[in-house]
């Protein structure tokens, strides 16, 4: 059995890790947020320690180490911008880190972050739960299994709505989100990089606060790519159904259906991480460097190839830029 601490328990990723720490028979000794509504705990560790301030839980950590019981693992489900810190935090306990995605805002975070795990020893993995989706490994061999020189068109939608507290948070803030096409859209730019290959080629037709779409040509595929958090955006026969999220993988003109099975994938990645096998820290680097691309780059609006939903998106309000 392996001690967990967990910073960010009032998020709504928490409960997934709090559970696939529960069920590879581990212990929740210490958990940290600046909010005190984390009641869910008690559904899985109700002895774990928890703090509301970063000090006194350092401390914690500290004293039990002194103890002879130290923390082998510090998962990290706090925002995108402090995923950096908290990485340094819990190398310098001397444990093991899982980090949530993104697991840093820039492709350089990433180096520096690579040098501590050489100075301390200890290995930093990253939850890229898309890989372990039995449908996206399928897809993955009967891409493998194409001819080589076969190129796949692809259409990515993904409408996930948000109400107006999403503004209020840190996630409205691109200074600590990274947007929304880090914020919604990067397991999905790792899911495709893996399985068709590096970014040749990336443009970027509209970037705002609640809508973002592109062209990425990679090895292996064109795919045209759009992601919203607007409800006004969803088509109007979901709507009619009461259905305020979307989410489409068109290959060829198929669609790809993976809707399924995604309660079991972070348990699946802390089995994979305590059998030393998880996504280390440089698996990330080519989705990290896409949506770094994409919040840099000057939107060029409905030129070249462009998602379909973009013209819709643009005809509803007009602007681009964030």
């Amino acid at each position: 059995m392996k001690n967990f601490a967990l910073i960010g328990a009032a998020g709504y990723i928490a409960p997934r890790h709090m559970k696939a720490i529960k069920e590879t028979n581990n212990n929740l000794v210490a958990a940290l947020d600046p909010s005190d509504s984390v009641g869910v705990i008690d559904s899985y560790f109700p002895d774990s320690s928890f703090f509301v301030e970063y000090e006194r839980f350092d401390r914690h950590l500290e004293k039990l180490k002194r103890k002879g019981n130290p923390v082998n693992y510090v998962s990290i489900c706090s925002p995108n911008y402090l995923h950096d810190a908290h990485i340094r935090f819990g190398l310098r306990q001397g444990a093991d880190v899982i980090c949530e995605k993104p697991i840093v805002l820039n492709p350089w975070n990433i180096e520096a972050l690579e040098e501590t795990e050489k100075e301390t020893g200890k290995h930093i993995y990253n939850i890229l739960q898309l890989r372990l989706h039995p449908s996206v490994i399928e897809l993955k061999k009967q891409v493998e299994a194409a001819p080589k020189d076969k190129i796949f068109d692809i259409d990515l939608t993904y409408l996930t709505s948000r109400g107006n507290w999403y503004y209020a948070s840190w996630k409205g803030d691109l200074s600590k989100s990274g947007g929304i096409a880090t914020n919604i859209g990067v397991h999905f730019y790792d899911m495709l990089t893996w399985i068709f290959g590096d970014v040749k080629k990336s443009t970027v037709n509209i970037h705002t606060h609640d809508r973002s779409a592109g062209f990425l040509e990679l090895e292996r595929a064109n795919v045209r790519w759009f992601l919203s958090i607007n409800y006004d955006l969803i088509p109007e026969q979901l709507k009619e159904k009461g259905i305020r999220t979307y989410r489409s993988i068109q290959i060829e003109n198929q669609e790809f259906e993976f809707s399924g099975g995604f309660t079991e994938l972070h348990t699946r990645s802390y089995e994979e991480i305590l059998k030393g096998n998880g996504f280390r820290i440089g698996t990330s680097r080519k989705a990290i460097e896409i949506v770094y691309d994409i919040r840099h780059q000057e939107p060029i609006g409905l030129k070249g190839e462009y998602h379909p939903l973009a013209k819709v998106a643009l005809a509803k309000h007009p602007f681009q830029k964030s």
